[in-house]
């Protein structure tokens, strides 16, 4: 299957990257996915991509670069992790 998108110009290394440069501007910051897409992100852009979101959300996650804590009603909640360093760029691979 082939794309029309232009390389370099994946959706997903997009919000990664909007992700951690928005946590690389405020490192104590912490959020749900609604919070994310509400506040962190493009509000016209993405508030319908929630599902996108929260799957390149947990790539970080499991990729070091968020933590995720589950809070007592159930929601997501995500950080930057301590043991990633935010100055590097984002990078999904």
């Amino acid at each position: 299957m082939t794309t029309l998108e232009p390389p370099g110009n994946d959706p997903d290394l997009e919000v990664a990257d909007t992700v951690l440069a928005y946590l690389r501007a405020h490192p104590e910051a912490a959020d749900t996915l609604q919070g994310i897409v509400r506040w962190w992100l493009p509000q016209q852009r993405y508030n319908r991509e929630s599902g996108r979101i929260e799957a390149v959300l947990m790539l970080l996650a499991e990729r070091g670069r968020l933590q995720v804590r589950l809070l007592p009603d159930g929601q997501v909640l995500y950080a930057l992790s301590d043991a990633f360093n935010p100055d590097r760029t984002a990078d999904l691979h």
